[in-house]
């Protein structure tokens, strides 16, 4: 046997998976929402999710319903009629489009059978997680979320030498079986105390993660470098263009998720400013809320930016309500009243770029780009500029002789209107980023005091 034909081998079959997919009739109460777009669509973007996951997909089908059914989800005879499909197509995992409590799950796991994993998308999400956090801190906010997302799903206990087996591999591995990596690789037997104690660990570490991020970011800003996030839908080309834009080597690939740790890059806009470029975490339609919350630490990064680059692929036939999944995910986590660049990209793609933008006109502040072939980079760049000077506070400040280090910041920095000396000190008027205005506090000339201090008009 030749060492080629040993590791064929070796490599196990992808597992085989069916979907299933929700078509509501009505708008659901609770947690379920209205198809933002055809539930055929949001099956292929799900099977996307499943092939990122290392499944091979081999059926699908979708239910209409007018609202959950209370044990079953999709109602007993559907389970069924799904259970003789999948047992004649050898079907390893059945997964659902959307979130079932742990009472569906139960109750699906025992028509399919013991064979047959059952799992849904926000379970599929977490494996994937699972998988592309390469650091510390990303293994740490996936595994918190595991955890928060099996604890009810527990069917029977776990034991403690399964959780410190555990423990030594958070950052990724696996034993074979989607929506088994990490907490829950092989129906360890593990009591529901241990995991809380587990839960409130992680949350502990991720807390001094969120303190250290917290202290970089203030470096960052005594620094007075601005600080650009880029956001978007996952596979929209937010590491693409953070490589097209900064010449970093950020890992990308035609895959949801390719990269979950944000990485951050100096990049010179044409008017000399430097500013810092991060790229963070992709959203996505129906995103776990306990994913979420674990990635606070990550998604600050975002809430705490002085400007967002939302980018959107131009050219997907639902770049309309992929920009909405991500305006209504910066809205839940609190950063919908930072300024917003649409970046209108993979317009290389469109036979016709200007109709293709035209279609998303009302997205106000909107730029086409090509962040592969490097098409309107330049102009996004100028933008950028643009709307960081617009957002500077106009000071008009004397400085002593003595602080020097402030009038080289002022330079450096700022934008100057007008400089001159006099006898006590350097005079400037011009803009700084609000960040680092307050260090000029105690500097402002009497004029300037004087007009900060009178009362505002008031219509009558």
């Amino acid at each position: 046997m030749t060492e080629r034909e040993s590791v064929k081998e070796t490599i196990a079959p992808p597992e085989k998976a069916y979907l299933v997919g929700v078509e509501w009739k009505t708008i659901p109460d609770g947690k379920y929402k209205p198809n933002a777009w055809p539930a055929q669509e949001s099956l292929d973007e799900l099977e996307r999710l499943a092939d990122t996951a290392g499944l091979e997909v081999v059926g699908r089908t979708i239910q209409k319903l007018e609202r959950p059914n209370a044990a079953t989800f999709i109602g007993k005879g559907k389970a069924v009629e799904i259970a003789a499909e999948a047992q004649s197509l050898g079907v390893d995992v059945i997964i659902f489009d959307e979130e079932l409590t742990p009472g569906h799950q139960r109750e699906l796991e025992k028509i399919f059978g013991n064979h047959i994993k059952v799992l849904d998308r926000s379970g599929l999400i977490l494996d994937i997680f699972a998988q592309h956090a390469h650091t510390r801190e990303g293994a740490l906010q996936v595994e918190l979320a595991q955890y928060e997302y099996r604890l009810p799903r527990l069917t029977q206990t776990w034991t403690q030498q399964a959780l410190t087996r555990q423990a030594g591999g958070r950052a990724g591995g696996s034993t074979g079986g989607v929506g088994l990596r990490g907490p829950g690789e092989t129906k360890l037997e593990m009591d529901r105390n241990v995991i809380r104690r587990h839960i409130v660990q992680i949350k502990r570490e991720l807390e001094n993660v969120r303190a250290q991020r917290a202290r970089y970011r203030s470096q960052r800003r005594r620094s007075g470098l601005p600080t650009v996030s880029l956001v978007g839908y996952t596979n929209a080309g937010k590491s693409t263009l953070l490589n097209a834009l900064s010449g970093a080597e950020v890992y990308i690939a035609d895959q949801l998720f390719a990269t979950l740790d944000p990485t951050t890059r100096r990049v010179t806009l044409p008017g000399g400013t430097v500013i810092l470029l991060t790229d963070t975490v992709g959203f996505i339609q129906k995103l776990p809320a306990d994913l979420i919350a674990a990635f606070r630490a990550t998604l600050e990064e975002v809430t705490e930016a002085d400007l967002l680059l939302h980018v959107i692929d131009a050219s997907h036939p639902q770049a309309r309500e992929q920009a909405r999944a991500v305006y209504a995910t910066l809205k839940e986590i609190d950063a919908g009243d930072v300024p917003v660049i649409n970046v209108l990209n993979k317009i290389d793609r469109l036979p016709d770029p200007d109709a293709a933008c035209a279609a998303l006109g009302n997205l106000a502040d909107s730029v086409a780009v090509s962040a592969l072939t490097g098409q309107g980079l330049d102009n996004l760049l100028r933008h950028i500029e643009e709307v960081l000077e617009a957002e500077m506070t106009r000071l008009d400040v004397l400085i002593p002789f003595e602080r020097g280090d402030l009038v080289g910041l002022f330079h450096e920095r700022g934008l100057i209107d007008k400089e001159e000396y006099r006898e006590t000190g350097t005079r400037i008027v011009g803009r700084l980023p609000e960040t680092l205005a307050a260090q000029f506090g105690e500097f402002h000339t009497p004029r300037a005091a004087r007009r900060a201090k009178q009362p505002a008009a008031t219509a009558d």
